[in-house]
């Protein structure tokens, strides 16, 4: 099995016949169907069926297809870096980003940097934080920025900052909260035991430590609301669907000037950001200069107080 071989099959199954594929490639069918049959011989299984109009993968052929995409990846990954070790720092860091932080805070981080090293280039992938973790194990990133809560193991991890959670929403739920306009008036922050009342909008991955600090004060909390990006969570808040829960950095998302803000006041309840890479990974001298420039750089915003915009 050679790479340009796993090139061949990943194309006839995009392409969904080996006339299209040969097409794409360049080639003519009969040798490119001696190809495909030759990588069957090898494995000694079916990987595909012709159908009437295309193929159709079997459980062995879907298997290959994953695995060769991997390793077409990881081979493209390797052939950057050579270049890079030729290169020094002009060559391109593959980073992953969570959105909440690839639409906040990385454009200024990456301008910045980019001052400093106008020829280093960026391939950014944006997924969530385990999606992230997972193209690191399988070394297609070399850093990725996530958020907590997560359990990783074999990642070495630099925390970045540490920023408070706040609720945003229309002001009739946060009257709700605080059961009287007074107490409304004179509330610069709203605790887990307000939020409890109030229908919530919350990032999934949240969902269980917000859970389980409500347990252990003896409350039950009720999610109007899962999604899996602050963006969503700020756009349905703006809508006054219910109050969501967003990372102090996600502020900017709300664009609504009628949604009202508040810092949730519980030491329990806060975000950390953080770079993570391999803690084995052969780290290219662009993303270590990028790591320094990281760690001497970032910072979270400060949050003020109060329910101001």
């Amino acid at each position: 099995m050679e790479l340009k071989q796993l090139y061949e099959f990943v194309t006839v199954v995009k392409e969904g016949t080996i006339s299209g594929a040969a097409r794409k490639l360049n080639l003519s069918q009969p040798p490119l169907s001696a190809q495909m049959k030759q990588l069957e011989e090898e494995f000694g299984c079916l990987l595909f069926e012709r159908g009437p109009r295309k193929i159709i993968l079997t459980e062995a052929g879907r298997l290959l297809y994953e695995r060769a995409v991997t390793l077409l990846e990881l081979a493209d990954v390797t052939r950057k870096e050579l270049l890079d070790c030729r290169d020094g720092v002009t060559g391109a860091l593959r980073l992953g980003v969570v959105s909440s932080v690839g639409s906040s805070l990385l454009p200024e981080w990456l301008r910045d940097f980019h001052a400093h090293n106008p020829s280093v280039r960026f391939e950014l992938f944006e997924a969530n934080t385990y999606q992230l973790l997972e193209q690191l194990r399988a070394n297609l990133l070399e850093l990725a920025i996530v958020r907590t809560p997560f359990e990783a193991e074999n990642l070495q991890a630099l925390p970045l900052c540490r920023e408070t959670l706040l609720a945003a929403g229309d002001g009739r739920y946060f009257e709700q909260a605080f059961r009287s306009e007074a107490a409304r008036a004179a509330g610069e922050e709203i605790t887990l035991e307000q939020l409890c009342r109030l229908p919530l909008i919350l990032y999934r991955r949240w969902e269980k430590p917000l859970a389980d600090a409500a347990a252990q004060d003896g409350l039950t909390l009720s999610p109007f609301c899962l999604n899996d990006d602050a963006r969503t969570t700020a756009r349905l808040a703006d809508c006054g669907l219910g109050v969501g829960i967003i990372p102090a950095s996600s502020r900017g998302f709300l664009r609504n000037p009628h949604t009202h803000i508040l810092p949730i006041r519980d030491e329990r309840l806060t975000s950390s950001i953080l770079a993570v890479y391999g803690k084995t990974a052969r780290l290219s001298a662009v993303a270590r200069l990028f790591l320094s420039y990281l760690q001497s750089r970032a910072a979270c915003p400060q949050e003020s107080s109060g329910s101001d915009r």
